[in-house]
């Protein structure tokens, strides 16, 4: 019979398909354009003239552009700062959602579509099945300091990866730990790789435990572990392990890979 943690986990999984396979969901990304690598501010295939302003994006849009800005026609010049989501992004081309993105200090343009190729060909998450062995306790060691590290990204440049502390936990009677990342709303964010990586499992994936107790407990359920964006698009810019997030063992829970077939 299914304990609650299994039903929860099969919600969790139902839910997560459904918001991968979103309009503006990371299937629907379509491209990541620098600016530094358009200095004359144009980007095939979008619309206006964008250009780094002083720490935010400077769009230009003429009424042949067809752009909108939120949710009217736009022309004229605007300034914009990141977008916190595709779905709330203040520009738009018909369906599609420009998102303006800023990492240490460099601007792009991302390119969502709900009509991209990928969207149209997914046909769901291969996942290993649940086993309430992976469901552990562990405990947060916050650092003294919070840290970065430099670590390769999807794209192939190196990048600060930001690190708050370290996530321990025992398996089969062994210590093992994580360098974690602290979100906004106190919740953890790693990003790991393990003796499936790359065979039966994507290359990496990320897990998302939430937010530690008073005493630094912290539910670790690794049939959470999660594809990392650029399992499902190539434009993302997901940062790779840092050293010592290589678990020594096979991780066999969580998400492994799209679905054949995509």
């Amino acid at each position: 019979m299914s304990t609650e943690a299994e039903k929860d986990w099969r919600t969790w999984r139902e839910l997560r398909e459904r918001t991968v396979a979103g309009p503006y969901g990371p299937l629907a990304l379509t491209g990541t354009h620098w600016l530094a690598d358009h200095p004359d501010g144009r980007i095939e295939g979008v619309p206006g003239h964008w250009a780094e302003d002083g720490g935010a994006v400077r769009l230009t849009a003429g009424a042949g552009d067809g752009l909108t800005l939120d949710g009217a026609p736009f022309t004229g010049e605007v300034r914009l700062g990141p977008d916190p989501a595709p779905e709330e992004a203040r520009v738009a081309h018909g369906d599609r959602r420009l998102v303006v993105l800023r990492r240490e200090d460099q601007g792009a343009v991302r390119v969502f579509d709900p009509d991209s190729a990928a969207l149209r060909a997914f046909t769901g998450i291969d996942a290993f099945p649940y086993d309430e062995r992976w469901r552990l306790t562990g405990r947060f060691r916050p650092y003294a300091q919070a840290r970065s590290v430099q670590v390769p990204n999807a794209d192939g440049r190196d990048r600060g990866l930001g690190l708050g502390g370290e996530l321990a936990f025992t398996v089969d009677g062994a210590e093992h730990t994580l360098q974690v990342a602290v979100e906004a709303d106190g919740s953890l964010w790693a990003v790991l790789a393990d003796a499936t990586s790359g065979t039966d499992s994507y290359r990496f994936r990320f897990l998302r435990p939430p937010a530690p107790a008073a005493d630094g407990t912290v539910t670790v359920d690794l049939n959470r572990t999660l594809l990392p964006p650029c399992a499902f698009a190539c434009h993302f810019i997901c940062p790779f392990p840092p050293p010592g997030n290589t678990l020594p063992f096979a991780l066999r829970a969580g998400e492994r890979q799209l679905s054949a077939g995509h």
